[in-house]
């Protein structure tokens, strides 16, 4: 379904101008001012107000991990998950901290996790494929997550959307993905992850550019994500086309959560007038990847942790650009000349 353009030149100037009107020089407040304009044209109001914020945690396992890509062994994404789940996470604290409504959602984790509140149970398989071996995914699997994340996305309240994702192995799965995309080389895309040493990071690269080798004829952005991608990203991705779709604002996290932006923005390029990009990670690739979709994050703090931690913390700055409109007084309102 193609996606509505957001840009209203009448909304646009009518914001442009209360912003003008507060009681501060033009522009001062700078990057603050930019984004109570762009959560003004997604929400399609001169008074957005943030309602019920959703942090979805997208959780899977990657068969590349066997590869030896991650310095973590594949186990931690399930105890990750119970960890998300017990509350003692990095995201978890935050979204305590910020009153942001966290889920997990298993879309594909090797291990069977009990039932509980804030546990979604989306499992396609127990993990993918090893994409040296043949594609992570096949068509219908990666169809079916996606359509997934779409009703997640759909049975959720609210009007803003914060991404995560939990997934030894992921960042190899991004850095494929942004390097068939971009046709940036593997060695621009590739990070260290979760903590590669020098002689680990080589390893990955080498095994990385087999992969890209070994499927060089796949140039389509679906076809890449059932390649290159996790189950947990091919379902944010449904999330993030949902989300598009009903004019939710999209809070994009880091390197993970961009590169999935980046086949939905490949799928439809309007996704983008819905997204803000909370951070610019510590993860190698990452500035690149926000240079392609011409996206200025909000924080550049060397986060690289994922979990959706750096759009927890870029959290207060949404609140913020919709408190400055909807509260700070004009210089008419004040008795304040003019400057």
């Amino acid at each position: 379904m193609t996606l509505s353009d957001l840009s209203h030149p009448a909304l646009r100037q009518a914001l442009q101008t209360k912003l003008d009107q507060k009681t501060k020089p033009v522009g001062s407040l700078g990057g603050l001012e930019a984004l109570a304009l762009q959560l003004g044209e997604i929400l399609g109001t001169e008074a957005p107000q943030l309602v019920q914020p959703q942090l979805v945690v997208f959780a899977g396992d990657h068969g590349l991990a066997a590869r030896g890509v991650s310095a973590y062994p594949s186990d931690v994404t399930w105890q990750m998950v119970e960890n998300f789940l017990a509350g003692g996470a990095c995201v978890s604290v935050l979204a305590r901290q910020h009153g942001l409504a966290l889920t997990v959602v298993d879309c594909g984790v090797r291990h069977d996790f009990t039932p509980r509140p804030g546990l979604l149970d989306y499992k396609i398989a127990y993990g993918t494929a090893d994409s040296l071996d043949g594609p992570a995914m096949d068509a219908l699997d990666c169809e079916r997550a996606v359509a997934q994340g779409r009703a997640i996305v759909k049975g959720l309240p609210g009007n803003v959307l914060l991404l995560g994702e939990m997934g030894i192995g992921n960042t190899s799965a991004a850095s494929l993905l942004m390097a068939r995309l971009t046709g940036l080389s593997v060695a621009e895309c590739t990070g260290a992850g979760t903590g590669l040493d020098t002689a680990g990071l080589e390893r990955k690269v080498a095994v990385l550019t087999r992969v890209l080798e070994r499927h060089a004829a796949v140039k389509d952005p679906l076809h890449a994500m059932e390649v290159f991608g996790g189950f947990e990203m091919a379902t944010m991705l449904g999330a993030v086309l949902q989300a598009a779709q009903e004019r939710r604002v999209v809070v994009v996290d880091g390197f993970i959560t961009t590169a999935v932006v980046m086949v939905a923005h490949a799928l439809q390029p309007l996704v983008l007038q819905r997204c803000v990009f909370a951070h610019r990670s510590g993860e190698r690739g990452h500035s690149q990847l926000l240079h392609h979709l011409g996206a200025q994050p909000l924080l550049d703090i060397g986060l690289r942790l994922g979990e959706g931690s750096g759009a927890a913390l870029a959290w207060p700055l949404l609140q913020s650009a919709c408190l400055v409109l909807a509260e700070m007084a004009s210089f008419a309102s004040a008795g304040v000349d003019a400057i």
